[in-house]
């Protein structure tokens, strides 16, 4: 079972925005849409999720 359904809405459209700019950086625009980041959300697992999303709040990568 996933857990992104324990994620609040605010933190799925940072790690969204993370995954996007890093991990699908260099595929086709087409296929970086928020369906495939939660894709590679869902097989990086909840740990790698916590440190992503604290990074992402420590760096303001939603204000970029």
């Amino acid at each position: 079972m996933s857990f992104m359904h324990t994620i609040t809405k605010d933190d799925r459209h940072l790690l969204r925005t993370i995954v996007k700019k890093v991990h699908l950086a260099h595929h086709p625009e087409q296929f970086c849409t928020d369906r495939e980041a939660d894709k590679v959300i869902s097989t990086i697992g909840p740990e790698v999720v916590e440190r992503m999303i604290k990074f992402g709040v420590d760096h303001k990568v939603d204000q970029l």
